[in-house]
């Protein structure tokens, strides 16, 4: 699941922190990276245990709606369609996603109040009172509901980030991306693979894994070499007042362009540009984007880079 975009974002992250923290133990801020990675893993569980908490919640409410018709046999029998989607049980029975859960202290279960809200927002969608009318019934559309769920209400809630935000400060800038990888997961998951279904990694391969460690590692023993590169294509006034954002953006984009051949040189830097997008001003990118391109021509003419 943690892919190379995640990877540069908390690189970047953590290089700034390192800095910040006056740059004193390379292996202690390593360990914090990996550590922030494990965490963008741990809200990918989160937010798939969010879709089975907020079915909980609209069992009880079928459930407290049943028994009032039980009483009065008044209005409607209560449906259960909605609670009985397929989709949502498979998820609540998977194995991986139970021993997850687990092994952690937080609960959706404390988040009541949230989750029943965004049970309300739901039940207020016209493809949720559509799916409900329809007397057709299938895993793909079960499936499909819980994927328009996610797309339409809870990658938009705002109120859910503000909540993430005081679970943990690692989760800041990670459910953007988190989400893509949540949704993927959705349209992965088959009704013959049952409580086995697999979920995504938290890394893709020993490659990737690989990649974060080698990455940070070049970025900070090898930063007097690349920011004298950069040094060098700036004037001196000019490197002077460059934003200490920036500077790590492009110490770490100059890091990779030089350690991983095998990527292409404008998918580098178009990576940090869009990075720079995220953590730095809105002038930010141009700059980045038109200095990392003179620096890499100069290396390719003094071939000490492989025109990529």
């Amino acid at each position: 699941m943690i892919n190379r975009e995640i990877i540069r974002l908390k690189v970047v992250q953590i290089v700034y922190a390192y800095y910040q923290n006056g740059g004193k133990n390379v292996d202690v801020a390593e360990k914090e990276l990996f550590f922030s990675l494990s965490k963008a893993y741990d809200l990918y569980n989160y937010l798939l245990l969010l879709m089975v908490e907020i079915n909980r919640i609209a069992m009880r409410s079928v459930e407290t709606a049943q028994s009032r018709y039980n009483r009065t046999h008044e209005g409607e029998k209560p449906s259960t369609k909605f609670v009985d989607n397929r989709f949502a049980l498979q998820l609540e029975a998977n194995e991986q996603l139970k021993a997850f859960q687990e092994n952690q202290k937080k609960s959706w279960a404390d988040e009541e109040t949230f989750v029943r809200s965004l049970y309300k927002k739901i039940t207020e969608t016209e493809y949720y009172k559509e799916y409900m009318a329809s007397e057709t019934s299938s895993y793909a559309e079960d499936r499909e509901l819980w994927r328009k769920i996610y797309k339409n209400i809870i990658c938009n809630s705002e109120e859910l980030d503000s909540l993430l935000e005081d679970m943990s400060l690692y989760w800041n800038d990670d459910k953007f991306i988190v989400d893509t990888f949540v949704l993927k997961t959705i349209k992965r998951f088959e009704e013959a693979n049952g409580a086995e279904q697999e979920l995504l990694p938290e890394f893709k391969d020993d490659e990737d894994k690989e990649f974060a460690h080698k990455l940070f590692r070049s970025t900070l023993l090898n930063a007097e070499y690349y920011r004298g590169l950069i040094a060098e294509n700036t004037k001196n006034w000019e490197f002077k007042r460059i934003a200490q954002m920036d500077l790590v953006i492009m110490q770490i984009a100059l890091a990779e362009i030089l350690s991983f051949p095998k990527i292409p040189l404008s998918v580098s830097i178009n990576e940090y540009v869009n990075v720079a997008k995220v953590y730095s001003t809105p002038k930010s990118g141009g700059y980045i984007n038109g200095l990392l391109d003179a620096i890499a021509k100069k290396l390719i003419a003094q071939k000490k880079l492989i025109n990529k």
